[in-house]
């Protein structure tokens, strides 16, 4: 891990070989500036410049905003604090957004916000725009007692929801052909390689098993399964 005076603000690959387990956690968090002022990014997997494919968090200042430009590879969005705020309304806390390939927006935050983003890492052929307010939507019953789902999009094979665990709630071992991702959102996420405390990233590759559980406080954790070694969208070639 390198200091914040390198070069890193340039960084075009990051993380970058889906076939390796990634964690990062809070403690390591390096905080880079993006071409708009006021709005700084904590890279977590990356491949290619300011058009390619990246999963970051984003950080808004109050009155930060970014200025007008499309998605041609889609994009992904969890608030994790604050509103983000665009023409088309403003998502508070929790909110989950798609932005299909091609859409466009002009994001803002009139108190500041951090944000969960992922960038062309969309399948080919999914066209739905997503908007889900985790406060209102519906909790389904998981696969073990304790565990609870909230599906938020799943497409080709691609499934992405927010799941809760109970205090101490075990899930079987079990393996992920398509890979998995998480970000643990609240309490301690758990299984045989270590713990996970909140705004631990993790990427498990294809074909990885574990056996994860809660802590004593729960957990609250997004995943995304299916779409490591997927077929995708491709940014342009540069």
């Amino acid at each position: 891990m390198t200091d914040e005076a390198d070069c890193r603000s340039a960084v075009t690959r990051l993380n970058d070989d889906l076939d390796q387990r990634v964690v990062s956690n809070v403690a390591q968090a390096i905080w880079l500036p993006s071409p708009a002022p006021g709005v700084d990014r904590r890279m977590l997997d990356r491949n290619g410049g300011e058009i390619g494919r990246s999963t970051s968090i984003v950080r808004f200042a109050a009155g930060a905003k970014f200025g007008q430009h499309a998605h041609g590879g889609g994009e992904e969005i969890l608030v994790l604090e604050g509103v983000l705020s665009d023409e088309y309304g403003s998502y508070p806390a929790g909110s989950y957004v798609r932005n299909p390939p091609g859409s466009a927006h002009t994001p803002f935050s009139r108190d500041g916000c951090v944000l969960f983003v992922k960038l062309w890492q969309f399948a080919y052929g999914d066209h739905a725009t997503v908007c889900i307010d985790r406060r209102t939507a519906q909790w389904l019953p998981g696969l073990v007692p304790g565990l609870s789902v909230m599906p938020l999009h799943e497409h080709a094979g691609i499934s992405t929801a927010l799941v809760r665990w109970a205090p101490q709630t075990r899930f079987s071992q079990h393996v992920h052909p398509g890979g998995e991702e998480i970000l643990v959102l609240d309490g301690l996420f758990v299984d045989e390689d270590g713990e996970y405390c909140p705004g631990t990233w993790l990427r498990n590759p294809r074909w990885s098993r574990h056996t994860p559980f809660a802590g004593p406080e729960g957990a609250l954790i997004y995943v995304k399964v299916g779409h490591l070694g997927a077929d995708l969208l491709q940014p342009p070639a540069a």
